[in-house]
């Protein structure tokens, strides 16, 4: 018993050495891993910065380029009317154009790629400014002639040349913009690559110490009150990264409303300025009607096809883009709140649920000629405006993709499988093609032939809340011959459960 004293103390001592030597080095990469993320997030700052900068560049270009537009315009307007007040807005364009790209050569001086450039927009400005001046001083007879020969007009001419340099550097700045985000992937894969070591080493350190620590407490009579803890650590380490990946998504579906929101300021200000410019081609529409009744040889061909075709035509083709982009906006928007919405698990009579949708879908389906059946469904515990919103969209999805010239007709069944609930909507519909299954579930993808309304966004949105209430959708089709789209949910859903 004399020498067990010593002969244990000895054994502590080399226990609390290895385990200082072993903490030490997990603690040596928790700092390297530190070190890494300020590292990163310098690079991340620095980074944009310069993307601000060369966003801020390509803004410029653009509002130079509105006003050399503009500065176009009003000679045309001068040249075409002669009236004093296109005189006043060619002037004051000038002076703004001229702000505007001083605002630009003083971001660019940075870049010797594009101070040239610059140089080249301020002489071009410069010669187009004689031009504004021929204009003014212009008799009738000479405004006419230059209309007459405006494809070889050297204010056409330096038009043309300022926007190839515009263009080029625009492209310069996007060029630079590409650069900069294989910078930043390179960066971030360097982060991964020390953040994997780090994690590697804290691993091994981890499970090293284990082991030293469990051939230690087997001399002790403790062990199953150290294993016990262990395990409630474990436990309490699962709980924290559970909510860590909670944190992340309601994180992911933060950013995607804020971008979305962001989205749709340009775009409100895409759809006024058509509308205003709408009104400017109207009144010069009106003007040029006008003109061709009481002088008809003043009107070239050209500038009446410009403006009673060619203008309302493109005006058509951007009003139909934005208003694509906002319902896209409206429904990245729609998907973001119902990522962020609070489940609220409710016992549910599925088949009245559905009943009520039916109902509320009547018009179009006596519209179609079809028909609906409902089975008696299952009840189930779980969000009931989810399960409303899922079911709805599978059913209209039905209704929608009918087969022309076939009575169409759609099912809806369902079944208890274990602790799960399943739905299913059938329908004898044109069908989807096998490659396809998976594709409709992506988001703005669709199928087929694209002949009826929509965005692709139906689908996406019940996988996305199949996956938040932890089920499942998918499909069995195939061309001409129908659709069955099948919905798994669990049958008791716990707040818990829920994959926030």
């Amino acid at each position: 018993m004399a020498k067990s004293a010593p002969l244990r103390d000895k054994a502590h001592l080399s226990f609390t050495r290895r385990l200082l030597g072993l903490l030490s080095l997990g603690f040596l990469a928790l700092i390297g891993a530190a070190v890494a993320v300020a590292w990163l997030q310098g690079q991340n700052e620095e980074n944009a910065d310069w993307v601000q900068h060369t966003l801020s560049v390509e803004a410029q270009i653009a509002d130079f380029a509105r006003g050399i537009e503009r500065i176009e315009t009003a000679r045309r307007g001068v040249l075409l009317t002669g009236q004093p007040e296109f005189a006043e807005i060619m002037t004051e364009a000038f002076k703004a154009t001229r702000t505007s790209l001083d605002r630009l050569d003083g971001l660019t001086r940075d870049n010797p790629i594009q101070r040239p450039r610059t140089a080249q927009l301020v002489q071009l400005l410069a010669d187009y400014r004689q031009t504004e001046h021929e204009a003014l001083t212009a008799s009738l007879e000479q405004r006419r002639a230059i209309v007459r020969d405006f494809k070889t007009d050297r204010g056409v001419i330096l038009i043309q040349q300022v926007r190839r340099v515009a263009q080029q550097m625009l492209q310069e700045e996007r060029d630079l913009l590409a650069e900069r985000d294989e910078m930043q992937g390179r960066t971030l894969a360097f982060f991964y690559g020390v953040l994997a070591i780090t994690g590697l080493m804290i691993i091994l350190v981890a499970a090293v110490t284990l082991l030293v620590m469990l051939r230690y407490t087997r001399e002790l009579d403790v062990s199953r009150a150290e294993l016990r803890r262990l395990n409630d650590d474990l436990e309490t380490l699962v709980d924290e990264r559970t909510v860590e990946l909670q944190r992340a998504n309601q994180e992911i579906q933060r950013f995607a409303y804020i971008v979305s929101h962001d989205l749709r300021s340009p775009l409100v200000n895409v759809m006024g300025f058509t509308a205003e410019l709408d009104a400017a081609r109207k009144t010069v529409g009106a003007f040029v009607d006008k003109l061709a009744e009481e002088q008809p040889d003043l009107v070239d061909k050209d500038v009446k096809l410009a403006v009673d075709e060619d203008l309302p035509e493109a005006i058509g083709f951007i009003r139909t883009s934005t208003q694509k982009m906002d319902r896209l906006i409206n429904a990245i928007l729609r998907l973001s709140r119902e990522g962020r919405r609070t489940i609220a698990p409710e016992p549910i009579d599925a088949t009245a649920l559905t009943q009520t949708i039916v109902d509320s879908l009547q018009h179009k389906v006596t519209e179609k000629g079809a028909e609906i059946e409902i089975d008696t469904l299952p009840a189930i515990t779980t969000d009931r405006f989810s399960l409303e919103q899922m079911l709805s969209n599978l059913i209209e999805n039905a209704l929608k993709y009918l087969q022309p010239g076939r009575p169409g007709h759609i099912r809806v069944t369902g079944r208890v499988d274990r602790d799960r609930t399943v739905y299913e909507v059938t329908d004898n519909g044109r069908g989807i093609d096998p490659r396809d299954h998976d594709r409709v579930f992506d988001l703005f993808r669709r199928s087929g032939m694209q002949d009826q309304p929509g965005e692709g966004i139906g689908l996406a949105h019940v996988r996305a809340l199949a996956y938040r209430l932890g089920g499942l959708v998918d499909v069995r089709s195939e061309l001409d011959r129908g659709s069955t789209f099948r919905l798994s949910l669990p049958t008791v859903l716990k707040a818990g459960d829920v994959d926030a």
